[in-house]
Order: C-alpha cells, then structure tokens, then sequence
C-alpha cells in the first residue's frame, strides 16, 4: 500500500505537480458550474477594466481560462510565499474563477506562516464575500454565494490550522520519543557503571591485597605463594572480562535494558563474599538475625549484597590491618537494615587510595532501590548504616 504522505515529502516536485494539475481540472468544473449559472465565491467584476491593461486577444471574461490556469499553475510555488500568491488570487478572484487555487494557496498561508498572517490572508479572502451582499443588485442567489465563500475559506483555513498543529504534535512526540530513549540509554548505561564499579573494585582490591602480601612476605611457602599467585591471576582474569562486558556494552550505539549473562548475586550470597574477604586477610566479624531470605524480593537482595561488596573493598582500602564488624537484621514487612563499623586507621603510606566514588555509587543505588543510607566518621571509627524496603 503507498503512503501518499511518503511520497510527497521524499518527491516534493511531484507532490507540487500534482496539485497543480489537481486544481487545474477542479477550476474546469468550477468554471463550467460558473457559466451554467452556479457560483460559489463572489466575482464583482466581468474584467471590463483589466480588459484594456491585457494583450490583444485575452478575453477577460466569467469563461475565460487563460489566468486561472495561469493561478493554478502558481500553486507549484506556492511554498515560496503562499502569503503573497493568496492575495494575488483574492485581486484575480474579482473577476476571474480561480476560488480553487485561492483554496489551496490559504491552506498552505494557515499550514506554513504564523497566526497574524494566516488572519490577515483570512480576512482579505473574506471580504468579496462581505462586499458582494451589500452591492444594489444583491439578491438571495448573491448571498448564498457569499455564505459558500465564508464556508470554503473557513474550511481551507482550518484544515491548515489542524494540519500544521498535527505536525507540530507529531514533530514533539517524535522529539518526546528521542529524548526518553537517549534517557533511557544513559540509564542503562549508568546502571552498567554502577554494577560495574562494584565488581571491579571488589576484584581489584582482593588483587592488591594477595600482591602486598607475597611483597611483604617474600619468605612465605610455596604452597602460600602458588595459592596467592592463582588468586591473583584468577582475580585478574576476571577483572578483565568484567572489563571486557562493560566496555562492549558502553560502546554499542543501542543499550538495550541490561541483561546480564551470568546470575546476579543477592543476600544469599553474602557467605561465599565474606569466605572470599577472609581469604584475602580481612578481619570480619558478622551478626545476622535475617528473615526467610526467599521471601526478598531480587532487587532488594542484590542492592543489599552490593552494598556489603562496597563495604568490604572500602574497608579493604582505607583500613585492612582493623576489625571490621557487619549486621544484617530485618524481616518481611519490616524492612532490611545493614551497619558496617571499622576503627579508623591512621594513615599508612601503602593505603590504597579511592576514587570517592564508592559512596557516591552505593548511596544512589540504595536510593533507587526505595532505601536510605548515611554514612559518618567519628574520631573511633567509620559507620554505615542502610535500610532497605523488604517485600516478597
């Protein structure tokens, strides 16, 4: 099925010739209505003054149709400007039937050109249609034509006004239609950098703890050495892959909502997090009074099971040689609430240093989730405490 619409914005000179040739056969049958005694826009005039302006030979009269061909034939720039070539055809309409090209060319004024033109090419359309009742020899035939004139230029004023207006709604929706979508991809691309962020920095600093130890450890077994040197390259090996997802994903032209390929982790979880801390020399001490945990909805459980990642590498960094000591409480209906608590540690010149974005991450994260969280350092330690929506 052709779209006509298509058409005419891909082939403009087409769509232009073919409302020319369009009016054209419409003013024939206008013309011939005219001469059998049918009008529908007032003509005050048989031309008998133009008559002696015009070369020989021109007749200037109700049947010619020299100058309306001529005005249909205009409609084919009618884009130019449609203000002028409409109060041009008014002039020609006095004498002339050219109300079909006039039709046509107050359209595109109303469709193309702002309020105070389309009103101003409106009123001067009008006013043959106001003049010609008040003449001597107006009669009911005169005012029935002067009624059908108002008619049509109301119509083809208004089907302008709603055209243009269509456009303009459909130009925003389209716009509306951009503007949620690259809002949508930065979303996502933002939830990937968050997530992201999380692994990374977990990985990363499991990789520069195993590091600092065989440093300063040089003495340690074979065994202790060839067991940090798999975590290390385990660590790493797995670093680079995240890497590798996020890069991949971050330079698609489209993010599509993220999936990701492997399980996400939930509070579930939190065991095999906190084995894994251990192992890398973390000090942990941990209390849980938790409710069924299958009865936590998923996106609580992996905010929850972030928040504690972040916690760990954050402790890892800024205070390895302290205790650090975790709770996790709540239950169904009351909600998820988790503290984390280390003693300051002075400033060593090997401390890992953070980019501050952690908590930035994390805080933004719980507040999606529906949750709060506030953080604060006192001179005996660092506190954090979260709580987050529990619903099954």
């Amino acid at each position: 099925m052709i779209d006509v619409r298509q058409v005419g914005q891909r082939h403009p000179r087409f769509a232009d010739a073919a409302v020319v040739a369009g009016a054209a056969a419409l003013t024939l049958l206008v013309s011939r209505a005219q001469a059998a005694g049918v009008s529908v826009y007032p003509q005050l005039s048989h031309g008998a003054v133009l008559q002696q302006v015009l070369p020989a030979g021109w007749q200037v009269t109700a049947h010619a149709v020299y100058v309306p061909m001529l005005a249909c034939a205009a409609l084919y720039w009618r884009r130019r400007r449609p203000a002028v070539l409409a109060l041009v055809l008014v002039v020609l309409s006095v004498s002339w039937p050219v109300v079909v090209p006039l039709l046509v060319a107050l359209f595109t004024v109303a469709r193309r050109q702002n309020a105070r033109t389309t009103v101003l090419t409106a009123v001067a359309a009008l006013l043959p249609a106001v003049v010609q009742p008040l003449l001597p020899a107006a009669g009911t035939a005169v005012l029935a034509t002067s009624v059908s004139a108002v008619a049509l230029v109301a119509c083809a004023v208004g089907w302008g006004l709603y055209v243009a207006g269509a456009h303009e709604r459909a130009l925003h929706a389209e716009q509306e239609a951009d503007r949620r979508a690259a809002q949508a991809r930065r979303h996502a691309r933002e939830e990937i950098a968050r997530e992201m962020h999380d692994v990374l920095a977990h990985r990363l600093t499991l990789l520069s703890m195993h590091a600092g130890a065989l440093e300063f450890h040089p003495t340690a077994s074979p065994e202790r050495v060839a067991e940090a040197a798999g975590v290390i390259r385990q660590s790493a090996g797995q670093a680079l892959e995240d890497l590798q997802g996020v890069l991949r994903v971050l330079r698609a032209p489209v993010v599509e909502d993220h999936v990701p390929s492997s399980p996400q982790p939930t509070l579930r979880d939190v065991n095999r997090l906190i084995e894994e801390a251990r192992a890398a020399g973390a000090d942990i001490e941990i209390h849980q009074r938790l409710d069924d945990l299958t009865t936590m909805d998923t996106t609580t459980g992996r905010t929850a099971y972030r928040v504690l990642q972040e916690a760990l590498t954050n402790h890892r960094k800024h205070a390895p040689d302290t205790r650090v000591s975790l709770t996790l409480d709540g239950d169904t209906g009351g909600g998820l609430r988790i503290s984390a608590v280390n003693p300051v540690q002075p400033a060593p010149a090997a401390r890992l240093q953070g980019s501050g974005e952690g908590l930035i991450g994390m805080h933004e994260r719980v507040h999606l989730a529906g949750g709060r969280m506030s953080h604060r350092l006192t001179p005996t330690g660092f506190h954090l405490d979260v709580w987050l929506p529990w619903t099954p």
